[in-house]
């Protein structure tokens, strides 16, 4: 009897504990599962530092230059061009030899004015023998006249016949006035050939040195009086150079005449010269125009003061102009200013309940981005909002937000445009020997 008692129970047993086992699988998933997101939840609290680099804000004096490159040019050059068009037929002086003013330079073959010339002259000629036969002419018709005006005041010649003798002597002043117009206007074209037979000899205009040659006897030139002919050289003087230079947009309001720079010319390498900008051009030169492309440039002139090799024209420089010069001043590295940009709400009126409301985050208007640097205090970067002066190629001076000793951070790039925020946990290392490591890996 006690068997079968035992047989009825066991069934239930275990059914009791399939349920007990299965209560404690779903119990113990459900811990599992809650300390693993506690687990998750922890880790993610866990702030991760920002390595960065530093340096104290200190004084110091600053200079900002704006750079530019162009070419080595005298400041007196001279195109020397023909008037008119002909054969060359000397040209005395060779290229890099030295001219006096009024030294002949070159000749053209005036024979095609020869012709005109004489044609002229002869024209004249003619004109002038003309006049002096209209002048007897008139003699004769003033005498007629006097003498038949002398018989009608006597009754012996009719009023016709001394109009007719007074009609003669007009018609010769006449003739006479006409051709001494005549004249004129052939002395006129005469001068105009003599002038053009005056140009086939060209004269030096300057001293200075003969720079470009650009023909040789025998070539034909092109030239009228009213456009530039060809430009057969160019005489420069080379005791007074120049750098000429050109200068963008942004940076050209920042020169000014009489600014300091130095000037590197590439065929000394070894010397840096000194110089002043006397003048700024006004009209502006442009590349690229009508494209992404375009670039607009001013061309600077700068003199070199300081000229004692044989500097040539056309030789590469690279100029530093001087534009601000600030003594101590407060200056942090330039790559440790950047920009954030700060929301704000903007409130209006209600028209109808004349009331302010605030609008919504769809209605939050952008400032213009502020600079800003990062300080370090206690591990922790704090954001201040400054205001900059002037700058060199590596620190830029700030005039409002910070103080002297504070330390600010200057690296790394992407911690500086990206990363860093207000109160973020940084980890400052300075170690230049690992940073350098790290560049060249």
């Amino acid at each position: 009897m006690s068997d079968i008692n035992i047989q009825t129970q066991t069934p239930k047993t275990k059914t009791r504990k399939k349920k007990s086992k299965k209560k404690f699988l779903i119990f113990g998933s459900i811990l599992l599962i809650l300390l693993i997101v506690i687990a998750v939840v922890v880790s993610n609290k866990k702030e991760l530092a920002i390595e960065v680099q530093t340096e104290p804000i200190k004084r110091m004096d600053i200079t900002q230059v704006v750079q530019a490159t162009g070419k080595i040019q005298s400041e007196i050059q001279v195109n020397i061009s023909s008037d008119i068009s002909g054969e060359l037929i000397a040209l005395p002086f060779k290229e890099g030899e030295q001219v006096k003013k009024g030294d002949v330079v070159a000749k053209i073959k005036p024979d095609q004015y020869l012709p005109q010339l004489q044609q002229q002259l002869a024209g004249v000629k003619v004109q002038e023998s003309s006049l002096n036969e209209q002048e007897v002419q008139l003699r004769k018709f003033q005498l007629e006249y006097d003498r038949i005006k002398q018989l009608n005041e006597k009754g012996l010649a009719s009023q016709s016949d001394l109009d007719n003798a007074l009609t003669n002597v007009d018609q010769s002043l006449a003739s006479m006035n006409r051709i001494r117009a005549q004249i004129n206007q052939s002395k006129a074209s005469l001068s105009s050939v003599q002038y053009d037979l005056s140009k086939a000899t060209i004269f030096a205009p300057v001293n200075g040195t003969v720079t470009t040659l650009n023909n040789e006897i025998g070539e034909k030139v092109l030239g009228t009086s009213f456009n530039q002919g060809n430009n057969i050289l160019t005489i420069s003087d080379l005791s007074k150079m120049e750098c000429q230079v050109e200068v963008g947009e942004t940076d050209v309001t920042l020169v000014k005449i009489g600014d300091v720079a130095k000037v590197e010319i590439d065929a000394f390498p070894d010397r840096v010269f000194k110089g002043v900008v006397y003048e700024i051009g006004n009209s502006a030169k442009s590349t690229g125009l009508g494209t992404q492309a375009e670039v607009v440039n001013f061309v600077v002139k700068i003199r070199i003061v300081d000229n004692d090799v044989d500097l040539r024209p056309g030789m590469s420089c690279t100029v530093d102009i001087e534009v601000a010069s600030k003594s101590n001043v407060l200056a942090v590295p330039i790559q440790s200013v950047t920009t954030r940009e700060e929301e704000d709400e903007n409130t209006v009126s209600d028209e109808n309940e004349n009331l302010s409301r605030t609008k919504d985050l769809d209605n939050k208007k952008k400032n213009k981005p502020q600079e800003v640097i990062f300080i370090v205090q206690n591990d922790r970067s704090i954001i201040k909002n400054v205001k900059t002066g002037i700058s060199n190629d590596t620190y830029i001076e700030i005039t409002e937000g910070v103080n002297e000793g504070e330390i600010v951070v200057k690296g790394s790039f992407k911690a500086i445009t990206k990363e860093l925020e207000n109160d973020t946990k940084v980890k400052v290392n300075n170690d230049t020997k690992k940073d350098k490591a790290k560049t060249e890996e």
